[in-house]
């Protein structure tokens, strides 16, 4: 390892491309990012384009590197959202929109076109879905590849050529292989990988009994080429590195090293689950990271297979090698709380006073600490008592594995002051935090051990608020990685190891993680926040009660049946 060796981890999230030059060392030299376009022609349908991700992929490589020799660049790591990119028999993008846009070849991770598919997959019970928790996820691609199937068939099914996760798409552009990612198949595709006499497995790879049942035995065709017949573990070499198309459009050297893709929250885990802190054991089996963006994903190990109920997995390799991952998340948390924001009515007026260096959120949490001081009130959170939320706007991923969830908000008044939106959104971080300990509580009565610590990276982690909301609910130690992007450097962890700086993804994670910040709970708010959690819990009862009453299946009212 040279002291001017580097290389690049590049994410792809949901509204944008971010790349960074990383040294081998760990140490985040320099970032960039660009936004990538959504299109959304009707309700539930979200769709992106491949060539629109590619060239901000580009933009944002090439603006890291400036000023930096080619050859200082020893390999590249790209993570990605689990989004479904269609190609033709020509490798040109494939309109999966109902109105056709060529351009528009890319299924949104949550797009939610597939619940009817998603519905028939669950009730057929295939012993495949033990391994997402006993149900397929609309969000996952078995529903999405059927729904072309179903709808667009003459326009799309017949003519694509291949279907990629977009991490394994991005690898495909970077080096012309057409290999895939374990990551991505064992996460979101269905595919089954063990090791030997693990589980005591009939199969390995990909369920032609599961493909059948579904009507999508064609995939198998050419050895499933068209979904994937070279598989890789994360960090593995694809290809001969950049080709040459691709090495001109990053402004990086031919050849330069390409490790095999990961999903984007699997990338923040590899960056996170290493951090080290004198106050919490260093087993990876008593931490769980979050991974906040629009979505929050949950990532665990254990060093057996351990199945729950409303959690994927158990997936052997997929994140940290030789321990099997198990994937919990919230289907919306950083958008949860932009629209409660953006759709209050004292929003404009705090967005016209504020200072020009301070964000919305900074401000309403100096809200929070005035009303606080004011109602002689100890700690901020007890603001709370009369306002609860529901935070399941988009539906539950865990553990309750219910699309149909809605969100839910008790307490409201007709006061719409700034006060009362920094309450309501209080009151929303405090949901997701309930949500989390949720799925811990799932995650452990399955047989985790007690969580010691939560790693927590991402756009929530930036906001202190959240991070002493999160210790508080959980009363648990929360941490977060030190000046460093931990999704971007489980990227470029990747290609630190794909290029051999590094002999494995472990030694690369024990050498490149850094140390954490440390949030700790305040314990006087340990009754508080369980009386808080009941009333959470309570909600999601009452709510599958109201849609009981409204199905006209059973009613009752002040304990009497109707």
């Amino acid at each position: 390892m040279g002291s001017s060796d580097y290389v690049i981890g590049v994410d792809v999230g949901t509204g944008s491309v971010r790349a960074a030059l990383v040294s081998a060392a760990g140490t985040m030299v320099k970032s960039a990012v660009k936004e990538i376009k959504t299109w959304n022609p009707k309700p539930n349908f979200h769709q992106q384009s491949s060539e629109d991700i590619w060239n901000a992929v580009c933009a944002t490589v090439t603006e890291v590197c400036n000023g930096i020799e080619k050859t200082a660049v020893k390999g590249i790591g790209f993570d990605a959202t689990c989004s479904l990119v269609v190609l033709d028999k020509k490798l040109q993008p494939l309109s999966v929109s109902p109105n056709g846009e060529q351009t528009q070849n890319v299924i949104l991770w949550m797009d939610h076109r597939a619940e009817k598919e998603a519905e028939f997959i669950n009730k057929l019970n295939h012993p495949v879905l033990k391994y997402t928790g006993g149900k397929i996820s609309l969000e996952m691609e078995t529903p999405k590849l059927l729904w072309l199937k179903r709808n667009l068939f003459d326009t799309c099914w017949k003519q694509a050529g291949h279907f990629f996760d977009l991490p394994d798409f991005l690898t495909w552009r970077a080096t012309g292989a057409f290999s895939r990612s374990l990551c991505s198949l064992v996460c979101k595709w269905t595919y089954v990988a063990y090791p030997d006499g693990d589980c005591n497995e009939d199969s390995y790879g990909w369920n032609l009994d599961y493909f059948q049942q579904l009507g999508l035995e064609d995939l198998s065709e050419n050895n499933w080429e068209k979904i994937g017949s070279i598989v890789k573990s994360p960090g593995d070499p694809c290809g001969h590195g950049l080709d040459k198309k691709a090495a001109l459009e990053l402004g990086l050297a031919e050849g330069t090293a390409v490790g095999a893709s990961i999903i984007d929250a699997h990338a923040g885990g590899l960056g996170l689950i290493g951090l080290q802190s004198d106050i919490v054991p260093p087993s990876f089996e008593t931490r769980i990271g979050l991974i906040c963006g629009t979505s929050t994903c949950y990532m665990c190990v254990a060093n057996k297979p351990l199945f729950v109920e409303g959690v994927w997995g158990p997936y052997y390799s997929a994140m940290v090698p030789q321990m099997y991952l198990n994937e919990g998340g919230q289907s919306v948390s950083g958008k949860l709380i932009d629209f409660i924001i953006d759709n209050h009515s004292a929003t404009p007026s705090i967005k016209e006073k504020l200072p020009s260096k301070m964000s919305i959120y900074e401000y309403l949490s100096s809200v929070l600490n005035s009303l606080a001081e004011k109602s002689n009130v100890e700690n901020v959170d007890e603001l709370t008592k009369d306002l609860h939320v529901w935070p399941d706007f988009h539906g539950n991923r865990s553990p309750l594995a219910d699309p149909s969830l809605k969100g839910m908000i008790c307490g409201l008044t007709l006061s719409s002051t700034e006060e009362d939106l920094a309450i309501l959104y209080l009151a929303a971080l405090q949901s997701l935090s309930y949500g989390a300990r949720h799925i811990l509580e799932t995650l452990q009565d399955a047989g985790y051990e007690k969580f010691r610590a939560l790693l927590v990276c991402g756009g929530l982690s930036k906001s202190p608020l959240f991070m002493q909301t999160l210790a508080n609910c959980l009363q648990t130690p929360v941490l977060r990685q030190d000046s460093q992007d931990s999704v971007l450097l489980g990227a470029a962890m990747l290609g630190a190891y794909a290029s051999g700086i590094y002999a494995s993804v472990a030694d690369a994670m024990s050498s490149m993680t850094g140390s954490a910040q440390v949030t700790l709970p305040k314990t006087v708010l340990k009754d508080y926040n369980q009386r808080k959690y009941n009333v959470f819990k309570k909600m999601v009862s009452d709510q599958k009660d109201y849609k009981l009453m409204m199905e006209g299946k059973t009613s009752n009212i002040n304990g009497k049946s109707q």
